[in-house]
């Protein structure tokens, strides 16, 4: 007769947790808490962050679903370091189960937690489950982390099999999930947070949201491949917020693209490739863990002197360069937290290759702003896009901003939704505004809306200047 203690992060469901079902299985009484850590809540500067909300919602319908299995959910507010110790002391229990976590500082967190719980003589357990292969699973034949990708995820797919895409039963043993006293749940002002915009986005929540939009992602995943680089159509599965607090298992994903993908079901093989991405970059994280001090994955590349223009900065921000697609992009992050995968590489490249500013100002906007922020992720695709990274592009391959609008936005759709002055431009106009072509149309002064400003800088231009900084500051 044991108890023990379940200590959710990043993993807000009750169903295929590593975690859970390991402490269930193993003891006849399991409590199962969850901490609004003010280690990391006190460090964010906006007060209305989508991410809380999201988690708060999400951490409430798990509170219910385990309530109407017999349990409940312990939520507190306050330094996890501290708390998990004085709960596992307060309801006695034997041992504290958690899932992994692979940032430097959770990892740091975690070994401070489990030396305080050692003092009590107490064991903290960690499980692998919020990826599919983790730190050294996959390796090169010569023991060494991959650092290019397609050789990553060539021997990722064939290692992958049922056995690593199996679900944790966590039902069959919830029986044994302990009930508390009930307490109130802090709300977002008791945590000094407010509510954001997140109910009028009609983003689904918890694990219930993250199921209903996993189910319409299937209807459309034979198009994955085709759709999924176009803003303005509903091509992606929309579940990478879901993917970052655990309010789905990435083992349930890579199940079903892996069954879709041996019936030749070309949009689940491109989207199984994006899971695996996301496992690359965790591991990538796990053996370069300077990565988080904001050292470039390739030395050489450490130092640029980038010229770090200010106003530019605040341009690209606010959504206000003068190049639509990258306004339209800007303004779709500052709104709603999110933003669309081929964006995300356009807005990057621009910023580092047109402006000639830091790849990591941008990284730490989109740390910021990003509903689905995560570390390992993030940090992988402003290294890829400033050619800094493992397997990014080379520094000579640079976004043509006009171009990627024309290709990826043809008819201005997504841009006339967060660019609204530039309604009335036709298709043609709509990337480029600015061209001498337009500017006998009647509609601009000197080829350009009044309401919109001209270009901050010259692609053309630019791109020279940026062949230049890069080929002439490499160590």
């Amino acid at each position: 007769m044991s108890n023990a203690l379940v200590w959710l992060r990043r993993d807000l469901r009750d169903d295929d947790h590593a975690a859970l079902y390991h402490a269930l299985k193993r003891h006849t009484q399991v409590y199962v808490a969850f901490i609004f850590d003010t280690d990391i809540l006190d460090a964010l500067s906006d007060k209305q962050d989508r991410r809380v909300e999201f988690i708060w919602e999400s951490v409430r319908q798990l509170q219910q679903s385990l309530q109407a299995q017999g349990g409940d959910l312990i939520i507190l507010h306050g330094r996890a370091t501290v708390e998990i110790p004085r709960l596992a002391d307060a309801l006695k229990v034997t041992d504290v189960y958690a899932n992994k976590d692979y940032e430097p500082v959770a990892i740091a967190r975690d070994e401070a937690v489990a030396a305080t719980l050692s003092q009590q003589s107490r064991q903290l357990h960690l499980f692998k489950d919020q990826v599919l292969f983790e730190q050294s699973e996959v390796m090169t034949q010569a023991g060494k982390p991959y650092g290019v990708f397609t050789p990553y995820k060539n021997a990722h797919l064939a290692k992958l099999n049922t056995y690593y895409l199996k679900a944790y039963p966590v039902k069959k043993y919830s029986h044994h999930l302990a009930s508390v006293a009930p307490e109130p749940m802090p709300t977002l002002e008791d945590m000094g947070f407010q509510r954001t915009n997140l109910a009028e986005m009609r983003l689904p929540t918890g694990m219930v949201g993250a199921q209903q939009l996993f189910a319409d992602f299937l209807h459309r995943i034979d198009h994955y491949h085709d759709a999924r680089n176009f803003p303005a159509i509903k091509g992606v599965s929309y579940l990478s917020v879901h993917l970052r607090f655990g309010t789905i298992s990435i083992r349930q994903l890579a199940h079903a693209a892996w069954q879709l993908t041996q019936a030749g079901n070309e949009g689940a093989v491109i989207w199984l490739n994006e899971l695996i991405w996301r496992d690359f970059y965790f591991q990538v994280l796990f053996h370069r863990p300077d990565l988080q001090q904001g050292r470039a994955y390739k030395p050489e590349y450490d130092a640029l002197p980038f010229p770090n223009n200010e106003a530019w900065f605040s341009a690209w921000c606010e959504g206000r360069t003068g190049f639509p697609i990258v306004d339209a992009a800007m303004r779709q992050l500052n709104q709603t937290g999110y933003m669309h995968n081929r964006l995300r590489m356009v807005v990057a490249s621009f910023l580092v290759k047109d402006l000639l500013i830091d790849w990591r100002w941008g990284e730490r906007y989109f740390a910021e702003k990003l509903i689905d922020f995560d570390f390992a992720a993030n940090n992988g695709g402003w290294q890829w896009a400033a050619s800094t990274g493992c397997d990014a592009q080379p520094y000579f391959r640079i976004f043509n901003p006009q171009s990627q609008s024309e290709k990826f936005d043809a008819q201005g759709k997504f841009i006339r939704k967060y660019v609204p002055e530039l309604t009335a431009l036709s298709d043609q106009q709509i990337h480029a505004p600015w061209a001498e072509k337009f500017s006998k149309k009647g509609l601009f002064d000197k080829g350009l809306p009044l309401d919109y400003p001209p270009p901050v800088v010259d692609h053309a231009q630019q791109r020279e200047q940026a062949l230049h900084l890069y080929k002439n500051n490499v160590k």
